[in-house]
């Protein structure tokens, strides 16, 4: 809702305050068609040219997160605690019940509890190799935390993909918008001999793809790509919070301490209390007696 709201501010306050200074929107709106042929084409076949299918199918799903923010909520963090609770209480008081879990998590009654964390293969399979890694009984638990850091590192490499490919457009945009302009000027060149106000009207459309190219380089693609990385970087937080856990694991700590640390390492405003931890361990432990 923010998003949209930051988008009319955009419009209003720009065009509001160039009517305002008795600006005439006739020759913006003449000009509008033909320069955004211009600018918006190159600006998408650089896009085109620079990315791969699939970056390009990434960027396009990473422009929604403009409007919907991030995907876990703090209820999300909970469910994620209680989740690796269970794997862990399973791991520690019979190793082999945890493979049938963590070798196949789409059928795994635990994973099947959380079906949004399930969604997220990237996660779950983090989780798993983890898991499974730690099962192996390696000598240094630091050479799990490691590969665990450069497998979150390349993930987060990853997702950022759509922030740097419309940083790049937008960057892109005020030279675009610059070509389409000298393309105006030599278009007004080539009718030198008209009357000045035509001449005058001619300048004035020239100017506006310097105008476009700055205005959206700087007005959306910029925050935009500004806000997909915010988003992407929230979402980091739910990878973060795996990561403290499954190390706190691996040196053997308790299962609650385990949870403990996970949580304190939460950010505050998605990190569920103490009490609602307690809870939620507390039902577990219930089932899991029962």
């Amino acid at each position: 809702m923010i998003g949209i709201v930051g988008i009319v501010m955009i419009f209003v306050m720009v065009f509001g305050g160039y009517i305002l200074a008795g600006g005439k929107m006739g020759i913006i709106l003449e000009a509008l068609p033909h320069e955004m042929i211009v600018i918006g084409g190159a600006s998408v076949g650089a896009f085109l040219l620079a990315n791969d299918m699939a970056g390009v199918k990434q960027t396009g799903k990473d422009v929604m997160k403009v409007f919907k923010g991030a995907k876990w909520r703090p209820a999300d963090y909970r469910d994620l605690l209680g989740l690796l609770f269970d794997l862990i209480r399973v791991a520690r008081s019979n190793p082999v019940a945890l493979e049938e879990h963590i070798e196949n998590p789409d059928g795994s009654s635990i994973f099947s509890r959380y079906p949004k964390i399930q969604h997220d293969h990237e996660l779950v399979e983090t989780i798993c190799d983890t898991m499974r890694a730690a099962s192996m009984n390696y000598d240094d638990p630091h050479q799990v935390e490691e590969v665990l850091d450069k497998r979150l590192e390349e993930a987060h490499h990853h997702a950022l993909h759509g922030s740097h490919a419309l940083q790049s457009v937008a960057d892109a945009l005020p030279a675009i918008g610059i070509v389409a302009a000298v393309l105006g000027v030599i278009k007004t060149m080539g009718s030198i001999d008209q009357p000045p106000e035509i001449l005058g009207g001619m300048i004035g459309g020239a100017l506006v793809g310097t105008f476009l190219g700055v205005f959206l380089a700087y007005g959306f693609v910029g925050p935009f790509s500004t806000r997909v990385k915010a988003v992407v970087e929230e979402d980091q937080h739910f990878y973060l919070l795996v990561r403290e856990v499954l190390v706190a694991n691996l040196h053997r700590h308790p299962p609650n301490i385990c949870i403990e640390v996970g949580r304190q390492n939460t950010p505050h405003h998605v990190r569920p209390s103490f009490s609602d931890v307690e809870a939620v361990l507390r039902s577990l432990k219930q089932e899991a007696a029962a």
